[in-house]
């Protein structure tokens, strides 16, 4: 029993010898892929039944969180860099520990895209950059510049032997026209599929290219010569530029800012302004056009003048018939230098300086008369005219002339008829007349009777006076329009028909036969009659009158 017993003890010694020399270390997670600054749960374990001292070797911060008979867990705080961890345990006097490699990962947060200039001028050198400020592990990251959604160049950082310094691409090529306004961006993409990450994707705002052309001055339009107070156009011109609706201008008199309005057309661009000076003398007139980062600037020298219209002035504007009138033109106190002067109707050119005048005694004829003055000056080799009008008015009394107030006028029986009748006079006379004690109405025409005729007399009044005149008014008998149709055929003249008709006619007025008439405008071809009015004769005057009347009217066609 005692033999029995001792084998039994040593089986059972051997036996746990054995146990803690297999016992196993493990650690959890096997593999750890942290993003940076971000914490890590590790557990240790062990098979041992009944270990001894136990931990984790690690440089981060560590907080044990919890504990078992065959297990410990920490918290390590604060990531920001690859390293290995040793779990350990001890078993029996033997010591055993597991390595976990941890792995700092930052995906690319913010991708930046530089044009490098952002205006390049054609045929130049524009640089395209990416960057990526923070990433890691860099051997994972892979770049892709973009031109719109066509790929300008890759760049894989995994293919390159040592790690590069700086997680950035960049790109230099030669500008042409058709590269303006193009998209550029840039593609970051860190993979971490092999270390049981994921695909981090991020891209860069999109930056525009802008294509520049601008070898020529600017030219300015403008005449030399600059009136004070009176608004000018000034042009501004750019050729061989583009684009050239980017194109901007500033236009300056001194130091007064126009607003010009712009326009395009091809590769020509221009501004258009009006320009007004308010001060007399030399002035620069300056333009400056802007395209991206280029200015260019012109100038020209402009003169201002003040140039006012001469003074023309009547010592009376309205002065009677007989009154003494002087015409005087001056010039303005404001032009310089002094201008010439040259009145209508001056009988001599002043000096410079000195104004011209001319006197007259006022005649109803100078009623309406015009006087014009013209004032002349040199500036700066350019002989600038100006001129001055006035009119003269001239009052006088009512009066009637046989032209346009006949005393004998002729009416056609059933015809509409007015008193033809204007007198002269200004101010402008008030014509009455009257007819068998009553007021005639002078403002609409009336059908023509034989008891209109008879002597009118009308009166023409105005703030000076008055006068008088008796209008004898005949009525003839007969068919009015063909009377008036009569009249009116002629086109040709022919002396001799012309006399027969105008005797016929004559004849049948005074028979009251109508057939006449109708017969001439049947036989004969039309003939030109001068209008003329007939003298009034008494019904009872025999046919020879009439007709010697007609004759002598007939030779005056």
């Amino acid at each position: 029993m005692f033999l029995f017993g001792f084998w039994a003890l040593l089986a059972l010694i051997l036996y746990s010898g054995v146990t803690e020399e297999l016992f196993e270390v493990s650690v959890w997670p096997d593999q750890a892929l942290v993003e940076f600054g971000r914490s890590l749960v590790v557990n240790c374990s062990t098979s041992c039944p009944d270990p001894g001292p136990s931990g984790i070797e690690t440089i981060l911060k560590k907080t044990q969180l919890g504990r078992g008979p065959q297990w410990k867990e920490f918290l390590l705080e604060n990531i920001t860099e690859n390293s290995t961890l040793q779990c350990f345990f001890s078993c029996a006097g033997i010591q055993r520990a597991r390595s976990l490699g941890i792995s700092v990962y930052q995906p690319p947060a913010l991708v930046s895209l530089e044009l490098q200039p952002e205006w390049v001028a054609v045929d130049e050198d524009v640089t395209v950059k990416c960057h990526v400020p923070s990433v890691t592990p860099l051997e994972e990251l892979t770049l892709t510049l973009l031109q719109g959604n066509q790929e300008l160049y890759q760049k894989h950082f995994s293919s390159l032997t040592t790690a590069a310094p700086k997680a950035e691409v960049t790109v230099t090529f030669r500008a042409h026209r058709e590269d303006d306004r193009c998209h550029f961006s840039c593609h970051a993409q860190l993979n971490l599929s092999s270390q049981g990450g994921g695909l981090f994707h991020t891209s860069s705002a999109v930056s525009v290219l802008r294509i520049f052309e601008f070898s020529q001055n600017p030219q300015i339009w403008v005449f030399p010569l600059l009136e004070v107070g009176v608004a000018e156009s000034v042009s501004c011109e750019v050729d061989k530029v583009f684009p050239a609706k980017a194109v901007t201008f500033s236009v300056f008199l001194g130091d007064q800012e126009l607003s010009p309005f712009l326009s395009w057309e091809g590769d020509t661009a221009w501004a258009n302004a009006t320009v007004r000076a308010m001060e007399t003398g030399d002035q620069e007139l300056s333009c400056l056009v802007y395209l991206g980062p280029k200015e260019q600037k012109t100038s020209k020298l402009v003169y201002v003048y003040s140039f006012p219209p001469p003074i023309l002035e009547i010592n009376e504007s309205y002065p009677l018939v007989g009154t003494g009138v002087k015409v005087t033109c001056s010039g303005h106190v404001l032009t310089s230098p002094s201008p010439t002067l040259r009145l209508q109707g001056a009988p001599y050119l002043p000096a410079p300086g000195e104004p011209a005048w001319i006197s007259l005694t006022a005649r109803e004829e100078d009623d309406g008369r015009n006087f014009s003055c013209e004032a002349s000056v040199v500036v700066q080799d350019y002989r600038l005219i100006k001129t001055a009008d006035t009119q003269l008015h001239v009052f006088y009394e009512p009066r009637f002339e046989e032209s346009g107030c006949p005393g004998n006028q002729t009416w056609v029986e059933g015809t509409e008829q007015m008193i033809a009748c204007v007198p002269k006079g200004n101010p402008t006379p008030r014509l009455v007349c009257t007819w068998n004690g009553m007021i005639f109405d002078l403002d609409f025409p009336q059908k023509a009777m034989q008891n209109h005729a008879g002597t009118y007399c009308c009166k023409a009044t105005n703030q000076l006076g008055s006068a008088s005149k008796d209008i004898a008014v005949v009525v003839l008998q007969g068919d009015a329009d063909a009377f008036s149709s009569v009249l009116g055929l002629a086109e040709d003249f022919n002396p001799t028909v012309c006399i027969i008709i105008i005797i016929i006619i004559s004849c049948s007025i005074a028979l009251g036969v109508g057939f006449a008439i109708i017969a001439l405008h049947s036989s004969y071809w039309p003939c030109k009659v001068e209008t003329r009015k007939l003298a009034y004769r008494p019904k009872q005057d025999n046919q020879e009158e009439e007709n010697q009347v007609a004759v002598e009217q007939a030779e005056k066609c």
